[in-house]
Order: C-alpha cells, then sequence, then structure tokens
C-alpha cells in the first residue's frame, strides 16, 4: 500500500544508505576547501535522518534521538578502522546538534500553524 508513512519509509531507507556510503567511502574531493564542510554535512544528514525517520515512524523524541546516536556512534567506530577516514567527537556533537536543530524546527513549525491556526479562525 503506498501512502505517505511508506513514502517516508523509503525515503529513510534511500537516504540511510547514501548517507552510509558517503561517510564510509574514500573521499573524492578536497574537504578542506570549506572551513568545517565535514561538520555542516553531518549537521545536515541527521537532520534529514530525523527528519524522515520522525514521519516514517513518529517514534518518541527519545527513541529517535537514540537511535540516530547508535547510528552516529557506529558510523564514527567503522570510520575508526578505515586507513582513509577517522573516527571524531566533534562529528558525533555535529550528529547531535543536527538531531537538535530538527526538533527545534519542528517545534517552531508547530507553533507557527497553531498560532496560524487561531488567527485565521478568530478572522473567519
Amino acid at each position: 500500500m503506498i501512502n505517505r508513512q511508506n513514502i517516508f519509509k523509503l525515503a529513510l531507507a534511500m537516504t540511510l544508505i547514501v548517507v552510509s556510503y558517503l561517510v564510509f567511502s574514500k573521499p573524492n574531493y578536497n574537504i578542506n576547501t570549506i572551513a568545517h564542510f565535514d561538520k555542516i554535512g553531518h549537521i545536515g544528514s541527521f537532520f534529514v535522518l530525523s527528519y524522515l525517520t520522525y514521519f516514517a515512524f513518529k517514534p518518541r523524541w527519545y527513541l529517535l534521538a537514540c537511535v540516530l546516536a547508535f547510528y552516529a556512534v557506529f558510523i564514527e567506530i567503522v570510520q575508526s578502522q578505515l586507513s582513509y577516514r577517522s573516527a571524531s567527537f566533534a562529528d558525533f556533537i555535529a550528529d547531535m546538534i543536527g538531531i537538535l536543530l530538527f526538533y527545534i524546527t519542528q517545534w517552531l513549525y508547530s507553533k507557527y500553524f497553531k498560532v496560524a491556526k487561531i488567527i485565521d479562525n478568530s478572522a473567519g
């Protein structure tokens, strides 16, 4: 059955494959061209993973954070074993910031639409 939640599940699976490929493959670009490019990538990746996980499964915030934190730790452990990659606690922190930014954005979005709905209802 194709429904919105299943589309998010498929998108999550595809995104996990792409993110895993990117973090485990040998980079073919100079990561020093933009300051903190790697951290920006970690934040963005985990923001998107949080978004997709949230809409695919609607987990409680702490379950989503724990599962993605486990994935972040897994990434760093694997990278520590690769000769062309390195593990970094700062990468893990960037991952957690991505999750936090998703929840801040989600909270602000819900607050905005509650206010917009109140204003719209009072105008009618």
